[in-house]
């Protein structure tokens, strides 16, 4: 069922009509952008590592870049820095792309592993940048992880989501797909579509599909909010603190610059995201769904009506289907 399995035999019907699925890998396909010493990538595995002294020949340069930034800013690269990450080295206008990971075992608390697509982040005073998240908020021994997902567009995003693991994420790999096109991003674990956000631009609602993405991954410390609020801190007699990925895997349109957001978005063989069976989720997909949503999700933010004083962002009136 699900996201990943529908789009693969899909996928494999319409090899006859010259589609076919872009297996990257993580040695041919990835760089490492920061924390040189803690990223280790062999073949299609890779390793990021998180311990107190990652990333420290590169904190002066990244520093620099955001003294002008709020103090949040310089926290979250402070924490940001004290890791390691990774880029694509393929620029994108919709698709697919696809990781398993196995995350930090034992006691992981305020280590956060990422998995996201986005695109450049040109300035943080006038950020318009899109973005569609991933992100694994460790815990203490004994406790689930918790699972964070966000989309960004025009630099807002203010659209969380979060859920409580209902597997074991750090005993075997799990599979973690993105699957956006001009319609519809999907966001799943293991062929079970967790969130969907509509394009409802018709609507008034911003929906990223102009601005070219690409994938990273990332290991860092955020003492301050990742563990039950922050009362719960790293408890550094654990380190190294170390993710694993497997299996990069990606079927998208790559960006050959502004013609790339008429030429993704045509419907064509080539452009197989466009397909009118990947407009919407079957029922089973939907009902998968739901299960997930009513016995593991934590935090939405259409319920959080204090937060946006009553007044709900526009989409959480709408059908997420």
């Amino acid at each position: 069922m699900a996201t990943a399995k529908v789009l693969f035999s899909i996928l494999a019907s319409l090899l006859v009509l010259e589609q076919a699925l872009a297996l990257a890998t993580f040695d041919t396909d990835t760089v490492c952008i920061w924390g040189e010493d803690n990223c280790q990538i062999h073949g299609d595995n890779l390793t990021l590592i998180l311990n107190q002294w990652s990333g420290i020949t590169k904190w002066h340069f990244h520093m620099h870049i955001f003294l002008s930034s709020l103090c949040t800013v310089i926290f979250l690269a402070m924490h940001f820095f004290s890791g390691a990450a990774v880029k694509g080295t393929k620029e994108f206008l919709f698709g697919y792309v696809s990781k398993r990971i196995k995350l930090v075992p034992d006691n992981s608390a305020a280590v956060v592993t990422t998995y996201y697509a986005s695109s450049p982040w040109v300035s943080t005073e006038n950020d318009t940048h899109d973005e569609i998240d991933f992100e694994f908020l460790g815990n203490v021994t004994g406790e689930p992880y918790t699972i964070h997902t966000n989309i960004f567009v025009n630099g807002i995003g203010n659209k969380e989501e979060q859920f409580k693991s209902w597997f074991d994420p750090t005993s075997d790999y799990h599979n973690y797909t993105i699957f956006w096109s001009p319609y519809v991003v999907v966001w799943s674990i293991d062929d079970i579509v967790l969130r969907v956000f509509k394009n409802n631009k018709d609507k008034g609602i911003p929906f990223p599909k102009t601005r070219p993405m690409t994938v990273y991954s990332s290991i860092w410390n955020a003492d301050d909010w990742a563990c039950q609020g922050g009362q719960v801190k790293t408890n550094w007699t654990h380190q190294p603190f170390i993710a694993r990925y497997l299996n990069y895997e990606d079927s998208v349109c790559l960006w050959t610059g502004t013609n790339s957001i008429q030429d993704c978005s045509a419907v064509t063989p080539e452009n197989w995201y466009m397909a009118p069976q990947f407009r919407q989720l079957a029922p089973s997909q939907i009902d998968n769904m739901n299960d997930v949503r009513s016995y593991y999700m934590i935090y939405d933010y259409c319920s959080d009506t204090k937060r946006f004083n009553g007044a709900m962002p526009q989409e959480c009136y709408l059908s997420p289907y």
